[in-house]
């Protein structure tokens, strides 16, 4: 009867196609944002292969390219290094139209745009990896026609410094994420203990945190991340406890407003009446029949760090090249909106809206879900 129960009650609150699409997509994008340098086609760190001949090219370019291997190798990394951080590359990528073979020479038509090129040539084994000689020249030769020529695609096209959008959008869904994680759990930190304190006791206690509230209030959300941001520095995690300081204000009002309703309801004074704590009476009475207003805060806030981080990087003074992250791609390719590549900057715009828009169809979802009068 209670597992029948349950289902009904998720199949009427939370089971509806606009939350799991929501659902969906925000775990895909966690998904993503974990193991991007697996998943993305250039796995180098930052996705920062630069490519400068094939700058600014359209979704779907193909062409090959030789790997000439690095004088000085890099050194070796774990599996984790890999996944995390990923793969320093040991070659130099030489885009190209054609290439032949004579005796123990290379010859290849070096790609430099769209109608242009110029041959050079390599000796056979300049293209070989020093750890691999000595080869004999049959050898090498095979060695060449197997590994030193591939034909990637860049599927959302390239940036103005040949750079794989794709593998860049997929490693800043990772700051995307880290930065909606982060500024969630100090906002929802700071605001539900300030918040709970202050509707719980209220008094002095009630005007003090009222007071720093509102004098935090009047002043810009972004204007105050500027400046603790100028504060700390700039940093991939500098960015992130900056923009979480700043949003526990709203957490903290409407936390406090939640709990003064409920201290007057019968079940608190009982509770005071058995003798139980003020901190039990407010972690284990107050707040989790709060839970759902606090789910919607907790998405809503979600949603604005992301915009924040974006808007931030947009103006120089978020996540630092070559990271990448959504609004710095947008910052350094907006000016391509008049131009016949777009793309480069509604790519990643469109990503910062969708992923906003789930949560604020899941915090919704479960706002209705988690709500007990319903």
């Amino acid at each position: 009867m209670q597992n029948e129960t349950t289902y009904s009650f998720w199949q009427k609150r939370m089971l509806k196609p606009p939350a799991i699409v929501a659902l969906l997509l925000i775990l895909t994008v966690v998904f993503t944002s974990i193991f991007c340098y697996l998943l993305a086609p250039d796995d180098t760190p930052y996705a920062n292969r630069m490519i400068v001949e094939y700058s600014v090219k359209q979704p779907g370019f193909s062409n090959p390219v030789l790997l000439l291997p690095k004088k000085i190798t890099t050194p070796a990394t774990s599996t984790f290094q890999q996944w995390w951080s990923g793969t320093p590359s040991d070659v130099t990528h030489l885009p190209c139209n054609t290439y032949w073979i004579e005796d123990s020479t290379v010859w290849v038509q070096h790609y430099i745009d769209e109608g242009m090129s110029d041959t050079l040539h390599f000796s056979i084994f300049e293209l070989i990896p020093p750890t691999l000689l000595p080869l004999s020249l049959p050898q090498a030769k095979e060695y060449i026609q197997k590994n030193s020529f591939k034909k990637p695609t860049y599927y959302l096209g390239t940036d103005r410094y040949g750079r794989d959008i794709l593998s860049r959008l997929l490693v800043g869904a990772r700051v995307s994420i880290a930065v909606g994680i982060i500024a969630v759990v100090l906002s929802l930190t700071i605001g539900i203990v300030l918040g709970a304190i202050a509707g719980y006791y209220g008094g002095w206690v009630d005007d003090a945190v009222m007071w720093v509230i509102n004098i935090l209030w009047a002043i810009p959300t972004l204007l105050l991340v500027f400046a603790i941001t100028l504060t700390l520095g700039k940093g991939f995690w500098n960015i992130f406890i900056a923009i979480g300081l700043t949003m526990w204000v709203s957490t903290a009002r409407l936390i406090r407003g939640q709990v003064m309703a409920l201290k007057e309801q019968e079940y608190i004074t009982a509770a005071k009446a058995l003798g139980l704590s003020d901190g039990r009476i407010i972690f284990k009475h107050i707040l989790p029949n709060i839970a759902g207003p606090i789910m919607v805060l907790a998405a809503a806030n979600f949603a604005t760090a992301i915009l924040v981080e974006a808007g931030l990087s947009f103006l120089g003074i978020g996540v630092q090249p070559p990271q990448p992250s959504w609004g710095l791609m947008i910052k350094e390719h907006y000016n391509f909106l008049i131009t016949n590549r777009p793309m480069l900057a509604i790519i990643p715009g469109i990503a910062i809206m969708v992923l906003v828009f789930a949560f604020n169809i899941l915090g919704n979802a479960l706002r209705d879900a988690l709500d007990v009068r319903a």
